[in-house]
């Protein structure tokens, strides 16, 4: 499995410190809270980077799973996990997220910035692998770039925050360069039930949102 992420993984914390402050960070744990979170459910995550998401989750008391294709990755997650004072339930599965097929296992599914790697004909696909992962009645989480909103100006800012990080990693880890994906409407179109939206700014701008939906039974 090609690891396409070897060069730029160590850094990609760092990298989405310095695109969006903290914004990004706040973003992957909006829906990791008490509220949504018990202790012993479990948690899939896919795509999992750095993990500050996966952390949050096992910090509450999720028995989490990350699955990543990347092993820079995964080893930078692990690294995270090692320097955690607290123990912590995560397994890691070094996969393509499409061969993994733990079915109805999980009470919330999460994809936070993986989805926009891809085209949006597989962005729809893995998205609807995902949700077969989820419990009926599950929450399904996306976290990613905001699509654009407001009136022209602003629309056309958040257009060029998004092709700018697009265009960094379409030239070192060869991801799809693509259009903004209004992920509410995909997920609805998938058969979700929106039940909450949560948007983060950076520099004054809607940069970031977290969609959760629910899984009907």
């Amino acid at each position: 499995m090609k690891d396409r992420y070897k060069f730029i993984g160590p850094a990609y914390d760092f990298l989405s410190s310095i695109y969006g402050g903290e914004s990004i960070h706040n973003c992957k744990r909006a829906m990791l809270d008490a509220e949504n979170v018990k202790s012993g459910d479990k948690i899939l995550i896919a795509g999992v980077g750095h993990g500050k998401d996966a952390i949050r989750a096992a910090e509450l008391g999720a028995d989490v799973t990350v699955v990543d294709l990347s092993e820079t990755m995964l080893r930078k997650f692990q690294e995270a996990v090692d320097k955690h004072p607290g123990k912590l339930t995560i397994r890691q599965v070094h996969s393509d997220i499409l061969k993994f097929e733990e079915f109805e296992q999980y009470d919330m599914v999460v994809a936070n910035f993986f989805l926009n790697v891809f085209s949006e004909s597989m962005m729809k696909e893995i998205l609807s692998h995902l949700m077969k992962c989820a419990k009926p009645n599950a929450n399904v989480v996306v976290g990613d770039f905001e699509y654009p909103s407001g009136g022209i100006i602003n629309r056309s800012l958040q257009k060029a925050y998004w092709y700018g990080a697009v265009t960094i990693f379409w030239a070192v880890a060869n991801n799809a360069v693509h259009n903004i994906y209004n992920y509410p409407e995909v997920m609805k179109e998938l058969g979700l039930t929106i039940k909450d939206k949560k948007q983060f700014s950076f520099l004054g701008l809607n940069c970031y949102w977290s969609i959760m939906g629910q899984k009907q039974a």
